[in-house]
């Protein structure tokens, strides 16, 4: 596992994919500060995070898009599938590079709390609340991109079924709303990211969520890793 996330690591940072990614995350985050924050003259990070938060559904099909669907238009996915090392081995390790430049985006986006901090009043338990939430929900999209790209053919149609799929889960709070009142309603509710982050937008640390995140990751790498599996099979 070592060995592919630090391959996929490089990969990031020896193409423009990690620096595309990094550039656009911050520029957007700029604008989003500098109209309300700075032009508010609010030191709200909270409803900075809240807005920032729509950029993981815009943005993770770049990180992802090439990580699986890179290696079965290249034909290299049958050495992935011939290695000694466990498929959930080589899920993990591009799961986690992906993570990692995912995490280092948010790390420099410090720079906003920082500002506020010293020109006005930043409350640090919050905002550390708000930043977990955030982190947690830029995993859960890397996830399912993974997933989702874990079934295209090449890195343009993964990352065009990735924004699809981003957007629909988007849409589960509009779709909630038109089922007001029946079972849909709770299912929406209960499968939509962007609610899962709305305690952690308010301060609150809501160990459910966290338990609901965790437990999202880990069925989107295991879904991955039976597409996998069952592409290998097929294969011989």
């Amino acid at each position: 596992m070592n060995a592919i996330y630090r391959k996929e690591l490089q990969s990031y940072f020896y193409t423009p994919v990690g620096y595309v990614f990094t550039g656009v995350f911050l520029a957007l985050c700029s604008i989003f500060f500098g109209v309300g924050n700075l032009a508010e003259r609010s030191g709200d990070i909270l409803f900075l995070l809240r807005n920032m938060s729509y950029l993981w559904m815009l943005l993770c099909p770049i990180l992802t898009m090439r990580l699986l669907a890179g290696e079965r238009q290249a034909r290299s996915d049958a050495l992935l599938f011939s290695s000694p090392c466990p498929l959930t081995s080589i899920i993990l390790g591009k799961y986690l590079a992906a993570c990692t430049v995912l995490l280092l985006a948010i790390l420099l986006s410090f720079v906003y709390p920082l500002l506020v901090a010293v020109y006005g009043k930043l409350y640090p338990a919050e905002t550390a609340v708000g930043y977990l939430g955030f982190a947690l929900m830029g995993c859960c999209f890397i996830a399912l991109d993974l997933f989702v790209s874990s079934l295209a053919k090449n890195p343009v149609t993964a990352a065009l079924f990735c924004f699809g799929v981003n957007l629909f889960v988007w849409f589960f709070d509009v779709l909630a709303l038109a089922a007001k009142g029946t079972v849909a309603e709770r299912i929406f509710h209960f499968l939509s990211l962007y609610q899962r982050f709305t305690p952690f937008t308010l301060g609150q640390l809501s160990y459910a969520n966290v338990f609901f995140g965790v437990s999202f990751i880990a069925a989107m790498l295991f879904l991955c890793v039976r597409v996998l599996d069952t592409r290998r099979w097929s294969d011989m």
